[in-house]
């Protein structure tokens, strides 16, 4: 039945995921500009389900945390996304922060700490951020100011929407007895993105559309024995926290809504004394590469300079206090800063050497992104 229901199922549109940006908000008179509020603006609800490294076969110490995702939960208000709706809507932000690349028709970088003051303060509010750390299990502060609110679109015309909805509701049945897995029969085959890790240790997945007719829209994750596992889309004001540097995954295909906005904040651990491995490589091409230096280079130096003071206060404490000089101790220090400096310069690369618009996907190494089924064996398994 599973095979008839892929027969079945090819004989529906494809949806066009290049963006059709018409205007997806209708812009209105310039208004009073509004301080975000945790009172009003917070809507916190703890998420039914966090899943752990350890859930899906990975040591713990993998990452920078014990944990690996969470189910979706509700993190602000309709009235907050209203207004972070509002601004990346905003005439300069289309005009000054929009990118475009081989795997993505439209995004919007680097727009929060200019142009969006509600986004910017929402993200690095002590109360946000302690929901966040939280989850994550780890306390975490913003990547830099320039991964604060990264937007992704899918905006449609409203004839693709029905014409979407309708083979939906045909083809339903066929759906659901596909392995027993509710979701799109084309979603593995058909990303939005291919097998990927991310570029920083935490991602926050932040949905600011109305999804109330969306099929699919699903993360995948590949577990360390290769199954793959689901973790269901986010609605609007919903949010999912994947720790997306450590595990490969990928975005599947959302139907029958007519936009689908994301907002996308990455997260470090905010102590200086824990690792951090951050890369530029899915972000210099679609970046005001001066302006993500400039974050990159800055925070980068503050931690070696914390972690430079640290060691010094210790060989200090440790003369006065008559003991003999680690030298040990000292080398394995002074190896691992120069193993930080050189990642730091491997990840900021000459302006010529970056091709604007051209990401060059990481690959899961066992799987070919676009394949047929067959040629992986891993199971499917959903997160519920």
């Amino acid at each position: 039945m599973a095979a008839i229901a892929t027969q079945r199922a090819s004989a529906l549109p494809r949806p066009n995921f290049r963006p059709i940006i018409e205007h997806a908000t209708i812009q209105k008179p310039a208004q009073k500009v509004v301080k975000f509020d945790p009172k009003k603006h917070l809507a916190y609800t703890p998420p039914s389900q966090i899943v752990m490294m350890k859930d899906i076969g990975y040591p713990e110490d993998v990452g920078v945390s014990p944990v690996a995702v969470s189910q979706p939960f509700q993190l602000f208000s309709h009235e907050a996304i209203e207004h972070m709706r509002m601004e990346i809507f905003k005439p300069e932000v289309t005009e000054h922060c929009s990118y475009s690349s081989n795997i993505a028709a439209c995004q919007l970088r680097g727009y929060a700490s200019k142009f969006a003051p509600f986004t910017y303060d929402a993200w690095n509010h002590p109360e946000t951020l302690a929901i966040i750390s939280k989850i994550a299990g780890v306390e975490l502060v913003p990547e830099m100011d320039y991964e604060i609110g990264h937007i992704n679109f899918s905006v449609k015309t409203d004839e693709q929407t029905k014409e979407e909805i309708t083979a939906i509701n045909k083809q339903k049945r066929f759906f659901d007895e596909d392995e027993g897995i509710a979701g799109c029969p084309w979603e593995d085959d058909k990303p939005v993105v291919g097998w990927h890790t991310d570029s920083y240790p935490f991602v926050c997945v932040l949905m600011l559309s109305d999804c109330t007719n969306m099929v699919g829209g699903e993360t995948a994750l590949r577990t360390a024995n290769g199954e793959v596992l689901k973790v269901r889309g986010p609605q609007e004001g919903c949010a999912v926290i994947l720790q997306g540097r450590y595990i490969t995954h990928q975005a599947l295909r959302a139907l029958g809504a007519k936009e689908r906005i994301t907002s996308v904040t990455s997260f470090r651990p905010r102590s200086p004394f824990m690792k951090d491995d951050s890369v530029l490589t899915t972000v210099r091409p679609i970046s005001d590469l001066s302006e993500l230096y400039y974050d990159f280079a800055e925070y980068r130096c503050e931690i070696i300079e914390e972690r430079l003071r640290k060691e010094r206060k210790e060989i200090i404490a440790r003369r006065r206090a008559r003991k003999k000089f680690n030298t040990l101790a000292h080398k394995r220090f002074l190896e691992e800063s120069i193993a930080f400096l050189e990642h730091t310069n491997s990840e900021i690369v000459e302006d010529s050497k970056v091709i604007p618009g051209h990401i060059k996907e990481v690959n899961y190494p066992d799987v070919v992104v676009g394949a047929p089924e067959e040629a992986h064996s891993a199971k499917r398994a959903r997160v519920e």
